[in-house]
Parts: structure tokens; C-alpha cells; sequence
């Protein structure tokens, strides 16, 4: 009997993250999505880098003024008569303090397939918030508003916390209805569907799990006119302590074959080099064309449906 298609909308997200007190390793965040979905095995794929952002705006003692710098700023630029120095006036005599926002985003994934596009991939940030500097350096004052929002030279404060950390949802992407849709603007095969389509004809596919290694994230561009462009790359999920590849100068047949079996176990799967090499991690290119000039001679140590993934790089070749 097949599984019930895997329900979890937006606005449920947005409860969850809202009502869910963030732990050291996610696992009640973990144990609410799989709760909705107990037919789909979801896991966390990957915390990303650090990253912080412009926050809010408190009085000296900690008080809540506003939770957005920019809107308070634009608003009450307004409201001072569009007078800059009316605005720092205001913020020196209140001793305001801006805030910043500091998070990782998780992304956890839930296997709906598999093929490796066959997954939904949920993002969900883990924020905090700190005290970051005074609003108005008394030393350099602003001048103008861009440098009011973000200083070039900062009074900064020694940090202290606003509330809690907490939980955002930021986006769910159904992998394989995205690809679909990601594929109708392209002309040409995206090279994202590329690796997908590889990694699905190749000898990793029967033993790997392709998002254990891989996921995606979605972004937009401006194209030449000025429009909004939806694409895609590959991220490397990070879960695997997998050294640099060694030098592959003077490397052939045996040697290099050797080479890349350790490295395939390593990472845990067979073909693996290939997967890291187009994503451009640990593998250097001149691997494939070292591989290949192997095989069109006397080695063969590859099977056949890597050959063909091999020699369809060699004529065109891709990097994701």
C-alpha cells in the first residue's frame, strides 16, 4: 500500500517553529515535523554557517522599541520632518541601542522517493537576538540615512540578550515539483537536473541516499531585463569528515584507481569522486580527464553506466 502524499504546509510550519522552544540538537523540533509526517522518514540533512542580520531597536534598559531598524528608521525619519539630525537627536537623548539577529538556518529533509530529486527539503532559521551598538556613534555621527541604519564606525556595547532563542520557518521545497518547474525556463538541461539525472544513472544511486550528501538551495537572479529570475544550486551537506583528495600528478591506472576507491569509501558510496569533483569539493577537475584518458586506453576499472556518465562529461563538461 503506498504512502499517503506528505502533507505539511506553510502556515503549519509557522506554528510549529512558533510554539517549539529550540534545544541544543533540534531533536523537539526533529520529533514535531516527523509527528506530522510519520509515514516519511525526515532527518536533519544540515546546519548551516552562522549568519546574522540588522535587528531591532530597544531602549537602554532592554526594552522593546522595535523589532525592525529599517521600518523604525524610515517611519520615524518621516515623522522628524525628513530631518536627519532631528532622528539622531532623538535616538542620542533615548540612548537607543540597535539589535542584531544572529542564526543558522537547518535544513531538514524527508525522503518521498528514490530518485535524487525525491524529497522535501524544509528550512526552518534558529535565531537569537543581542544588543549590538549604540543607534548614534557620539564620536561619528551619520550622514545620512543609509549610514544611520548601518554605521561605517559603530559605538558598539558589550552584547546582552533580547528574550529567547527562537525558531522561523523559512521555506519548503518540494525537490521534485521545483525541478520540474526550474526546468520549463531553461532551454538547455539545468546542471543541477544534470547531476540529479547522473546521480540516478550511476552506480552510487542503488547505495547511497543522494540527500544524505547533497541538497539543494533555491535563489533568484535579475536577469538582462531587469526581471526575477528562480534558480538553483547544489550544497554539500557537510556530514562527512572526508579529507582532500590526494595528488593525482603521474596518477594512472592502478594507482589512480586505488586512489579513487579509498575515496569512494571514505565517503561511502561508489562514483563519489565524480559527485565532488563537479561540485567542485576536494576533487580536482583534472581527475575526470586523468579517469578518462585511462579507460579509452588499457584500464577498466569503472562499470559501464559510469563510463557513460564519464564520457558524457568529457563532451560536455558541467559543474553545479
Amino acid at each position: 500500500m503506498a504512502n499517503p502524499p506528505f502533507k505539511l504546509n506553510g502556515q503549519d510550519l509557522t506554528t510549529l517553529c512558533k510554539k517549539t522552544i529550540p534545544d541544543q540538537n533540534h531533536e523537539l523540533l526533529l520529533s514535531k515535523l516527523q509527528a506530522l509526517n510519520p509515514d516519511y522518514p525526515i532527518r536533519l540533512a544540515r546546519t548551516g554557517s552562522e549568519w546574522y542580520r540588522l535587528g531591532g531597536i530597544v531602549d537602554k534598559d532592554g526594552h522593546r522599541v522595535a523589532d525592525d531598524l529599517i521600518e523604525w528608521t524610515e517611519r520615524t525619519y518621516i515623522e522628524c520632518g525628513r530631518d536627519l539630525q532631528t532622528l539622531i537627536d532623538h535616538a542620542r537623548d533615548e540612548k537607543l541601542i540597535a539589535t542584531r539577529q544572529t542564526g543558522n538556518t537547518l535544513h531538514f529533509v524527508a525522503l518521498t522517493g528514490n530518485k535524487a530529486e525525491q524529497f522535501v527539503q524544509i528550512d526552518i532559521d534558529k535565531t537569537h537576538e543581542t544588543s549590538d551598538r549604540f543607534l548614534v556613534n557620539e564620536h561619528s555621527l551619520p550622514e545620512d540615512l543609509e549610514e544611520f541604519i548601518d554605521p561605517l564606525y559603530p559605538e558598539c556595547i558589550d552584547a546582552f540578550n533580547i528574550g529567547a532563542a527562537r525558531y522561523s520557518y523559512r521555506r519548503k521545497t518540494d525537490v521534485d515539483i521545483f525541478m520540474s518547474e526550474i526546468n520549463k525556463y531553461h532551454l538547455e538541461e539545468h546542471p543541477v537536473q544534470r547531476f540529479m539525472d547522473d546521480w540516478n544513472r550511476s552506480s552510487a544511486s542503488p547505495k547511497a541516499i543522494f540527500s544524505e550528501d547533497w541538497i539543494i538551495r533555491p535563489f533568484r537572479n535579475t536577469g538582462r531585463f531587469g526581471e526575477q529570475i528562480i534558480n538553483v544550486e547544489i550544497s554539500y551537506t557537510q556530514q562527512k569528515h572526508v579529507p582532500q583528495f590526494d595528488d593525482i600528478s603521474g596518477k594512472k591506472g592502478v594507482s589512480l584507481s586505488n586512489l579513487l576507491t579509498r575515496f569512494d569509501r571514505q565517503v561511502g558510496y561508489p562514483f563519489a569522486w565524480f559527485f565532488y569533483m563537479v561540485k567542485g569539493e576536494l576533487i580536482p577537475v583534472q581527475t575526470g580527464l586523468a579517469v578518462y584518458k585511462d579507460i579509452s586506453g588499457d584500464y577498466s576499472y569503472l562499470p559501464e553506466r559510469d563510463i557513460a556518465i564519464l564520457k558524457d562529461w568529457i563532451s560536455t563538461p558541467y559543474r553545479v
